[in-house]
């Protein structure tokens, strides 16, 4: 596949139009998402932000009974807290309260393969 001067001309007009790489690739035809993606960063064509919506809880909205498992960079605008429901005693819902805390046998089995 070659970008010819139409097919540039066509992937402005996607992209400028909000379309996703991938509807852009189908829509040109021959060509892989990827290299949409490619073409449109060596464009120098806007970036966008990512297609998946986060519920964003504001820093002093987080409550005691929220999970309080950061999410991304404290210094980026977009750094939150998970802000599911926490579990009883914890500061954790329960997918981090697996991924923070492990069984005391789990612990003991672990440090013993160690030595």
């Amino acid at each position: 596949m070659e970008w010819t001067e139409t097919r540039v001309d066509q992937l402005r007009q996607l992209w400028g139009d909000g379309l996703t790489a991938s509807q852009i690739a189908e829509k040109l035809g021959g060509v892989s998402r990827n290299a949409v993606i490619g073409k449109a960063h060596r464009l120098g064509l806007s970036s966008r932000p990512s297609p998946i919506k986060r519920k964003m809880i504001p820093l002093a909205a987080v409550s005691e009974r929220m999970c309080q498992w950061p999410i991304g960079d404290p210094g980026d605008p977009e750094f939150h807290f998970c802000g599911k429901p926490a579990l009883h005693g914890r500061p954790y819902c329960e997918d981090h309260c697996t991924a923070a805390y492990r069984k005391k046998s789990e612990n003991s089995t672990q440090a013993a393969a160690n030595r």
